[in-house]
């Protein structure tokens, strides 16, 4: 199982974002939105969480009201799930529960009580940050294709 986390940081207004597999899952198990989570679980000691949403493997968000794991349609208006384009519109609409199961794919979380180590490692001054690992270093940039010339058009 693999679990993408969203940490956002409402006294800077950054989030950050981590991958957790297997073992580093099963504290979110059985969690519903609304409730605190320690960040003794996946290796921030210090820190409590509040989970705020998330969505399912196939991009469903999960909805508060919501009761259980499954995916549900229901009919909303506004909120979690729908856009508010015309006014009194109602709409059926599939959403996912509001329990963290199995095939939940990712967790939004916003921070309640800040710990003593910082949530991402800071970079040493004057070095850049290294990119992201399916970017390779020395790829050479696309040539572009010159373009035709356009035809004269008849009269």
């Amino acid at each position: 199982m693999e679990l993408k986390i969203n940490i956002g940081d409402p006294k800077t207004g950054k989030t950050h974002k981590r991958v957790l597999k297997d073992e580093e899952c099963t504290p979110f198990l059985g969690k519903k939105l609304g409730q605190e989570i320690g960040g003794e679980a996946f290796s921030l000691d210090g820190y409590t969480f509040t989970i705020n949403g998330g969505s399912d493997y196939c991009g469903f968000p999960m909805r508060k009201d919501v009761e259980g794991t499954m995916r549900k349609k229901i009919l909303i208006t506004s909120g979690v799930g729908i856009r508010n384009d015309v006014r009194g519109l109602r709409r059926r609409k599939t959403v996912a529960g509001n329990t963290i199961y199995q095939k939940t794919a990712q967790v939004n979380l916003t921070i309640k009580k800040h710990g003593k180590a910082p949530l991402e490692p800071k970079a040493p001054e004057g070095e850049a940050p290294e990119a992201a690992e399916g970017t390779p270093k020395d790829e050479k940039p696309k040539e572009e294709k010159p373009k035709k010339a356009a035809k004269p058009k008849k009269e």
